[in-house]
């Protein structure tokens, strides 16, 4: 028999993921675990608002495909985003996705709470997360961009490719006093940034920005919502964000805006 000829080649194929990500049950399954956590198969189900048996097709090919790991616990199987790549890929699609039509309260609700502050992956989003980052780098603590996001001229990077942010020695001193460990990130960069799909601008993601949401929580300083990815900032989450990086909440909407920049 002839020999089988290996060609080798840079080309990926664009289609598999494609033909996953296509299927509307299942980018709702992936949207519900955007925020980092495992959840199982039950709950995914009523996310994606198909019976338990469909959705059970569904992580079976998400998993397969290499975008979702699954653990055990007990009788139960959880599911989660196979990393914070994934989590990259969704935030980019979603600036180019259409919106979906907003037709009741409760909806509108879960929107309005989504564009105010929630999880992408493990870090913050939303424009509590595009107007601390823009507090950061107003108070000198982050250097090296403005945070904004030009389509036509900026790159669609979570990873920073297009732009290099750095940590200030104000930065370290700052973040430290609220116990955020800046040192030892392991293998993960330290610092990136993803364009923020609601907000057009970026938000801090990296291990700098998971250490800085993992901290928020510990301090009670915001809370995760009954449902879905959204995040809250709490009264007192409120009070000390405002003291120590001049972002304050304006408005009927909770919005957080930054109330000082540096000269």
């Amino acid at each position: 028999m002839p020999t089988p000829i290996t060609v080798d080649t840079d080309d990926v194929d664009l289609a598999a993921v494609g033909a996953l990500l296509g299927e509307p049950a299942r980018a709702r399954i992936l949207l519900a675990l955007a925020d980092g956590r495992a959840l199982p198969a039950s709950l995914l189900a009523a996310e994606a608002g198909v019976a338990k048996p469909t959705a059970s097709g569904h992580l079976g090919r998400l998993v397969d495909g290499g975008l979702l790991s699954v653990e055990q616990s007990g009788r139960h199987r959880y599911y989660r985003l196979a990393g914070p790549e994934v989590a990259e890929i969704i935030e980019r699609l979603s600036l180019l996705a259409p919106r979906l039509p907003v037709r009741s309260l409760a909806r509108a609700s879960r929107a309005r709470a989504l564009r105010d502050a929630r999880l992408c992956y493990d870090h913050l989003a939303g424009r509590l997360g595009v107007d601390l980052l823009r507090s950061f780098l107003d108070h000198g603590l982050l250097d090296g961009h403005d945070g904004s996001f030009r389509p036509g001229l900026d790159q669609l990077s979570s990873r920073g490719s297009d732009v290099s942010y750095e940590l200030t020695s104000d930065g370290r001193s700052a973040l430290a006093e609220i116990g955020v460990v800046t040192d030892g990130f392991g293998r993960r960069a330290p610092i990136r940034h993803c364009v923020d799909w609601t907000e057009q601008r970026h938000h801090l993601s990296g291990a700098l920005g998971a250490a800085v949401a993992e901290r928020f929580f510990a301090l009670g300083w915001i809370e995760r919502a009954a449902k879905g990815r959204a995040v809250r900032v709490t009264p007192m989450g409120q009070a000390e964000v405002y003291t120590r990086y001049g972002v304050s909440s304006a408005g009927c909407d909770g919005r957080l805006v930054p109330t000082a920049t540096r000269a």
